[in-house]
C-alpha cells in the first residue's frame, strides 16, 4: 500500500490501531457500520491473525443523538419524548426512570397513585418482554437460525399492539409522565392482557426446544466471549451481561423501587449449564429466564389492578402532575433503574426556580456494556465476534447518545 493511500485511509477513517504496528499475517478489517449483525450503526475496527482476532475497537459516534444537550434545553416533561429515543426499544422503561428521578427532586414520590404505579410497571414489564423477544431472535439470525426470530416477533407484535392501543405509539411511547401517566388504561386492557400472557406461557417453553437447548445453539454459543465476574465488575456492566457471569444484581431488588418490593419474581443469573459461566448462551439464558420472571410479574399487576386498585370513574392518572415544574433550591441527584440492558441513570443539577435542569447526564448501559468488547473478543474467531457483539445486546440510541 502506498503511503499516500495510508494516510488518505487514516484521516478519512480515523483508527485506533496504526497499519505500521501490525505484526506479520495481521490485517485490519472494518465490519460496519452497515452490517447487519453489528445492530445498528457501529464499526467495528478488527485486528486478526488469519481467522483469529487479536484486538477489536468499537468507533461510536454515526448516530449523534444529543439527548444530553436536548435535555438541558428543554423543561423536564417536555424532554420525555428524547427519552424515548435513546432506548427506543424499551421506551417505557426509561420514561419510567426519568419520571421516578425528576419526581424524587420534586418531593413528590409519596403522591403517586398506587394505580399509577402498578400501571406503570405493568406496561414497563411488557416492554421488557418485547425488548428481550428482539434481541433473542435477532440473535438467532446472527448465528443462523431464522424460525425462532419468525416466532419471537409474531409474539412481540402482540406487545406492540397492546402498548399501541394504551399509548398511541407502537415505539417511541410518551406515556410515563412526571406525575403519573397520560391516561389510563383503556376499557378492556388487563383483560387482554391476561388473555397475552396465558397464551404466552407455553410459547417460552417452546422457545427452550427450538432455540435455548439446540445443539447448533449451544455449539455456536457456550465457551464464546466468555465475561468474568471480576471483568464484568471492573467495567461497569450491568443487566444481563453482569447476571450472566454469576451477579445476581438487579435494581429491582437492589433498589426497590416503585412497587417493585411489593411482587414476588427472582432474579435469574448464568450458571454455565452449556459451557463456562458468562458466555454468550448464558447471558442468552438469563433474558429468556427474565421472560417468565416478566410474565409472573405482569400477572401480579393485573391482580392489583383488576382488585385492589381497580378502576373507579373519578381516577385521574394527571391528578398529582405538577402544572410547573420548578426546583427549590440547588440539587444534585443521581437516580437509576433497571432497564432491559441494565442499568440506567441520569444525573442531575438543577438552580433554584428554573424548570430546565442545568446539567444532564445519562449513564447509559448499552455504551458501557459495549465497552468490555474487547475483553471478550480476543482468541476468539472472526465468525464469533458476530455471536459476541448479539449477545452484549446494545442498541445504539443510547451508545451514541
Amino acid at each position: 500500500m502506498s503511503t499516500t493511500h495510508k494516510e488518505y485511509l487514516l484521516q478519512s477513517e480515523p483508527n485506533k490501531f496504526s497499519l505500521d504496528n501490525l505484526r506479520a499475517g495481521e490485517m485490519i478489517v472494518n465490519m460496519g457500520p452497515q452490517h447487519p449483525s453489528t445492530h445498528g450503526v457501529l464499526r467495528l475496527e478488527v485486528v486478526t491473525d488469519g481467522e483469529i482476532i487479536t484486538n477489536v475497537a468499537p468507533h461510536i459516534g454515526y448516530l449523534h443523538r444529543c439527548f444530553e444537550k436536548h435535555a438541558e434545553s428543554m423543561a423536564y416533561n417536555q424532554t420525555i419524548p428524547y427519552v424515548d429515543r435513546m432506548d427506543y426499544l424499551a421506551a417505557m422503561n426509561s420514561e419510567h426512570v426519568w419520571c421516578m428521578g425528576v419526581e424524587k427532586l420534586l418531593g413528590i414520590t409519596d403522591q403517586i397513585p398506587k394505580r399509577v404505579e402498578y400501571i406503570r410497571v405493568l406496561v414497563a414489564e411488557l416492554n421488557r418482554l418485547a425488548s428481550h423477544f428482539l434481541a433473542i431472535g435477532t440473535y438467532a439470525i446472527d448465528i443462523g437460525a431464522f424460525t425462532p426470530f419468525l416466532w419471537l416477533l409474531r409474539d412481540r407484535e402482540h406487545i406492540q399492539r397492546l402498548l399501541e392501543w394504551t399509548s398511541g405509539a407502537r415505539m417511541l411511547y410518551n406515556y410515563i409522565w412526571v406525575g403519573g401517566l397520560y391516561y389510563d388504561l383503556p376499557i378492556g386492557f388487563e383483560e387482554r392482557c391476561r388473555e397475552f400472557i396465558n397464551y404466552l406461557q407455553p410459547k417460552l417453553d417452546e422457545l427452550d426446544t427450538i432455540l435455548l437447548t439446540n445443539k447448533i445453539f449451544i455449539d455456536r454459543t457456550a465457551n464464546v466471549g466468555v465475561l468474568p465476574l471480576d471483568v464484568a465488575i471492573n467495567y461497569g456492566c450491568s443487566g444481563p451481561m453482569l447476571r450472566g457471569s454469576g451477579l445476581r444484581h438487579d435494581l429491582r431488588r437492589v433498589d426497590g423501587y416503585s412497587v417493585y418490593p411489593e411482587l414476588e419474581f427472582e432474579v435469574p443469573i448464568g450458571e454455565g449449564i452449556m459451557g463456562s459461566t458468562g458466555d454468550c448462551w448464558d447471558r442468552n439464558y438469563v433474558r429468556a429466564l427474565e421472560c417468565r420472571e416478566s410474565v409472573k410479574i405482569i400477572s401480579q399487576c393485573l391482580d392489583v389492578l383488576l382488585g385492589e386498585h381497580k378502576r373507579t370513574p373519578d381516577f385521574d392518572p394527571q391528578a398529582a402532575c405538577p402544572k410547573k415544574m420548578r426546583m427549590t433550591g440547588t440539587q444534585e441527584l443521581y437516580f437509576r433503574g433497571e432497564t432491559p440492558r441494565g442499568e440506567l441513570g441520569y444525573f442531575f443539577r438543577t438552580t433554584d426556580r428554573s424548570d430546565v435542569p442545568f446539567r444532564c447526564h445519562g449513564r447509559a448501559p448499552s455504551f458501557v456494556n459495549l465497552s468490555v468488547l474487547p475483553e471478550i473478543s480476543r482468541g476468539c474467531m472472526v465468525a464469533d465476534l458476530i455471536a459476541i457483539v448479539g449477545s452484549v445486546d446494545i442498541v445504539l440510541g443510547e451508545v451514541d447518545r
